[in-house]
């Protein structure tokens, strides 16, 4: 008996390999050593500083030793609680809320607990897939395209739903925007719709918004405003407060799926037990924002606005199609309108395309393929954050936020950038 579930889960390692962002940085890091400059933008981390007001409030709480409660610091829960009424105009108390170290394991322990299907629309984040392999999870794809702007629809919801002999199934589906690896985001109308469906099929939704902060024009909308009885807001420090390292990640969960989260707090107490007692207290400080955090934000959104549509018009000038970004920190450029010309030269893949920018022109990027996409579509994500945040940053506070950045900007705090934008638009049109 033992040995048969032992054997089980080795089944599940079995070809899952290392997350593909964290293996394309070794491979960096690796030529770096050979000598080799080598421009990265395959990982997703704010190039900008930590707030100086949460890094002062983690040095006050430093000495703080004490085991917290699973759920979390309750001070912290409360911040997050409103921090979300606040931000996005739902109804939360400390009682809703789950702290854990990173988005990345609640989301996991969430398809530990759960007990139906895990729905996904792709192009999607590189761990969700994994995970629920890790676990034996049933896992449906929804592939969107290019024309949708990557967005699952309400219409492929419902045939979903209702093409399986069970309508009713119990399902989570996954959400993530601004989007992990497009950048782009969801309108009001489109998020309404969605939640019509989900509510009609009473489904789960997993609204990933981590890059929720980073909306570059500060609109981003929960969908747990239109269907907030049957939506989890996942969120938390690392992106939109340049706290990656920190692993600080929340979950937000409504009244009627508290048994889902009383299951989490269960497995947690037998993982994790609970996270490091001064990132919770500083994160106290970053929920409950400020003046000065949210200049901050207005500050990297900005940047980000501005050095994203840049990229973005070069490599539409290269053949590449892309949309502009509306959030987060990435573009997801599709190569398919100039594929006779990579084909010749024996790409055929995403896998390979990216294989050969590297190689070549020693830019890392992430395959389509990662993220859930057929392996012959030409399609990559670039992560334009590989600039200097702190230069960058204290050179857009000397500029008044109604205005523009100039137009040297761009050139002077994030040329790296630029010039590796310039390097891929370079590579693909060798030979054109």
């Amino acid at each position: 008996m033992n040995l048969q579930k032992h054997v089980s889960l080795n089944l599940n390692l079995r070809g899952l390999g290392e997350s593909p962002t964290l293996a394309m940085s070794e491979r960096c890091r690796v030529l770096r050593e050979e000598g080799k400059e080598v421009f990265n933008m395959s990982i997703g981390q704010s190039p900008f500083p930590v707030p100086n007001s949460v890094v002062k409030a983690l040095k006050m709480y430093a000495r703080e030793k004490t085991y917290l409660p699973v759920r979390g610091l309750p001070e912290l829960r409360t911040a997050v609680a409103e921090h979300h009424k606040q931000k996005d105009g739902v109804n939360l108390t400390a009682d809703n809320i789950l702290i854990g170290p990173g988005s990345k394991v609640l989301m996991y322990l969430l398809q530990l607990s759960f007990y139906g299907e895990i729905v996904v629309p792709t192009p999607c984040w590189v761990s969700y897939v994994p995970q629920a392999q890790l676990i034996g999870r049933q896992v449906q794809l929804i592939n969107t395209t290019y024309e949708e702007k990557w967005h699952l629809t309400a219409e492929n919801l419902e045939e979903l739903c209702q093409s399986e002999h069970d309508t009713y199934r119990p399902r989570i589906v996954i959400l993530n925007y601004p989007g992990n690896p497009d950048g782009g985001s969801y309108t009001a109308d489109e998020l309404k719709n969605i939640a019509d469906v989900a509510r009609e099929y009473e489904v789960i939704l997993l609204s990933d918004e981590i890059y929720g902060q980073l909306h570059h024009k500060g609109e981003h909308v929960s969908v747990a405003k239109y269907y907030p009885e049957g939506t989890i807001i996942s969120s938390g420090m690392s992106k939109w407060c340049a706290c990656g390292g920190w692993r600080l990640g929340t979950f937000a969960f409504p009244d009627k799926l508290d048994w889902l989260m009383n299951a989490m707090s269960d497995a947690a107490s037998q993982t994790y037990t609970s996270v490091s007692s001064p990132i919770q207290w500083a994160g106290v400080t970053a929920f409950k924002g400020s003046v000065e955090i949210e200049r901050y934000l207005w500050h990297a959104r900005r940047i980000f606005s501005q050095l994203s549509g840049q990229c973005a018009e070069m490599l539409r000038d290269a053949g590449a199609r892309v949309h502009d970004p509306e959030g987060a920190f990435y573009l997801f450029p599709d190569f398919s309108p100039i594929a006779d010309n990579l084909e010749k030269r024996g790409i055929n893949g995403s896998v390979e395309l990216c294989d050969a920018i590297l190689c070549e022109n020693h830019v890392a990027t992430i395959p389509g393929a990662a993220f859930q996409r057929p392996e012959n579509e030409l399609t990559l994500r670039m992560s334009y954050c590989n600039f200097d945040g702190n230069k960058a940053l204290a050179a857009s506070e000397t500029i008044p936020l109604h205005e523009n950045l100039p137009d040297d900007f761009l050139e002077k705090y994030c040329g790296k950038t630029l010039e590796s934008t310039k390097r891929i638009c370079d590579y693909v049109n060798t030979g054109a």
